[in-house]
């Protein structure tokens, strides 16, 4: 089985430029392809992934689920392996996805610790380790087979905020969660933008406002004030 890893991204050059070495690096034979899809970037987005020889796509639409759903229908690998632009996984990525795909497991995703020495950011990390949906989060990075993935009717496209959660639920009713023990770097940027409580606050405000079903516009107009100011 090979592995595809899909990256959204929109204006990420300056974390391409680290993350896709460093992909390649420790990608080995099991990593069919890397396919950066996107959103329409104004940055040299392009020029890095010719540089660094993967696959680069123009996403017919600019959210997130419907650039990883064109990256998952242009790729080729038996599992799709989802990272964000500012995520790292660790070196032994490929081999703890096959690892966990040989072990019965359709889908899972890693522990995760910020690059941050914030102390209170060592407590979300801690809780990575543990399934309910509020510990996990696509900057954790997300793989599951391509089977299940088209079976379960890929990432909605009406979405244009919480789509990996929603994902993470339909998938989660049916199948067990595997979680690697290994670790994913994600980000802390928004943990340096704004104060520790807000973002967890704006957090946990839009998880439960998906979970009570109110509108995607809704839910990405108090983000985008709170946090994103897009």
């Amino acid at each position: 089985m090979k592995i595809s890893i899909i990256i959204p991204v929109i204006n990420e050059q300056e974390n391409l430029r680290k993350l896709l070495p460093y992909l390649k690096k420790h990608a080995g034979d099991l990593v069919k392809e890397i396919i950066v899809v996107d959103g329409g970037s104004s940055d040299n987005t392009r020029e890095i992934c010719s540089e660094n020889q993967v696959h680069f796509l123009s996403s017919p639409k600019r959210t997130r689920a419907i650039q990883m759903n064109y990256g998952a229908n242009n790729s080729n690998g038996e599992i799709l392996y989802f990272i964000h632009a500012d995520s790292c996984p660790p070196a032994t990525f490929a081999s703890d996805i096959i690892e966990q795909i040989q072990a019965g497991y359709k889908g899972g995703t890693f522990r995760a610790k910020y690059n941050s020495n914030h102390p209170l950011l060592k407590i979300n990390s801690f809780f990575t380790r543990f399934k309910p949906m509020w510990c996990r989060g696509g900057d954790h990075s997300l793989f599951f087979t391509r089977e299940v993935f088209e079976e379960l009717g890929r990432y909605p496209e009406d979405h244009i905020i919480m789509e990996e959660y929603a994902f993470l639920n339909t998938f989660t009713q049916k199948y067990p969660l595997a979680i690697c023990k290994s670790t994913v770097i994600c980000s802390a940027r928004k943990y340096e933008q704004y104060p520790y409580l807000k973002v967890n606050i704006a957090n946990l405000t839009a998880f439960k406002m998906y979970k009570r079903g109110e509108p995607q516009e809704k839910i990405f107009e108090y983000y985008n004030r709170v946090i994103w100011k897009r």
